[in-house]
């Protein structure tokens, strides 16, 4: 069997550093991958005047697989964000965002197992018709909703359910007001649920989704919803389980996935080894799963639970005063 190649992209700010935390847990764990390290955001536009050089692009393609720090879109005009580019161009339909509970976290819940699947490439950000008027008095943008796009993610999320062990997937929407667009969506959803008897299925408003989560979290399992709403939800979600530090996300396509932490890259602590890692190795799990190594999966995922739950060599976030460099040895110690 081939070795499998990851393209890796180490990103702005703290990026290269929790990158390179996950790498090397990778290594103890035992994975044997070949990288090839290509250049996205500020750092590629340094170096060839290109926010995504056509060679990162390329060799996406190529090996499909993609572990990715966080980058940094300039502020401004003219600047596309580099996310919505790559979603865009690998057809990278799905996000998925989980969130799970470590003890030792200072989150205000303890038994949280959320799945949010995020429709990623249509809705209020498909781009479309963007408008402002001449005298900047008017602004209009436009959604858009296929019944294909709505199949796609809905089913992604029932495949999903199944293939975990999950019992329920919330279908949530704003139907009652945004007739069209999110009465498409959930009609599409309730088809689509009809199919899966042996999973519970149930349909949620948006804005009481939001204070459900925060009253009752322990109700939601695999939560499914177009891409302005899973943008919200699942960075509420994060902030169950300590922050969007806890959390990673994955974007998946027919013939690409990106695995990626879901935090800025934070210029302010750059290259002071004060970053936690935890997002990015998380992502790294994902990408496990992805390619059916659950067991190292799970490996890893237990050493950083314990690591968390003991609070040795913990970073500041986590209540410890260490570093990125001390963390990563403290998981690596327990591989």
């Amino acid at each position: 069997m081939a070795k499998q190649t990851i393209t890796v992209i180490k990103g702005d700010g703290i990026g290269p550093s929790i990158i390179d935390s996950a790498l090397e847990i990778l290594k103890a764990a035992g994975c044997d991958f070949d990288y090839e390290f290509v250049d996205a955001g500020l750092a590629a536009l340094e170096k060839t005047g290109e926010l995504l050089p056509q060679e990162t692009i390329d060799t996406i393609a190529k090996n499909k697989i993609t572990l990715k720090g966080p980058l940094t879109t300039p502020v401004g005009e003219g600047f596309t964000s580099i996310n919505v580019t790559l979603r865009k161009q690998f057809g990278l339909y799905a996000n998925v965002r989980p969130v799970k509970s470590f003890v030792g976290t200072k989150a205000r819940y303890d038994d949280i197992d959320i799945i949010t699947i995020r429709e990623n490439t249509q809705g209020m950000y498909s781009g479309a018709g963007q408008v402002v008027s001449e005298d900047g008095n008017e602004a209009e943008a436009k959604s858009v909703i296929t019944r294909e796009g709505a199949e796609k993610i809905v089913t992604f999320a029932y495949e999903l359910a199944v293939r975990e062990g999950r019992k329920k997937v919330t279908a949530v929407h704003k139907a009652n007001i945004l007739k069209s667009t999110s009465g498409l969506f959930l009609k599409v959803a309730r088809e689509v649920a009809e199919r899966y008897p042996q999973i519970e299925s149930t349909e949620m408003i948006v804005d009481a989704t939001c204070m459900k989560l925060v009253m009752t979290p322990e109700e939601f399992d695999v939560v499914v919803t177009t891409n302005l709403f899973g943008d919200i939800l699942s960075d509420l979600c994060a902030g169950l389980v300590g922050g969007l530090g806890m959390a990673p996300g994955a974007n998946i396509g027919e013939d690409a996935a990106i695995f990626e932490a879901v935090h800025g890259s934070a210029p302010d602590i750059a290259g002071k080894n004060l970053a936690n890692p935890t997002s990015v190795i998380l992502a790294s799990i994902q990408m496990l799963e992805h390619l059916n190594m659950g067991d190292t999966a799970e490996r890893i995922r237990s050493a950083v639970a314990d690591v968390i739950k003991s609070g040795d060599r913990t970073t500041r976030d986590l209540g410890g005063s260490h570093g990125t460099t001390d963390f990563t040895q403290s998981v690596i110690d327990r591989l």
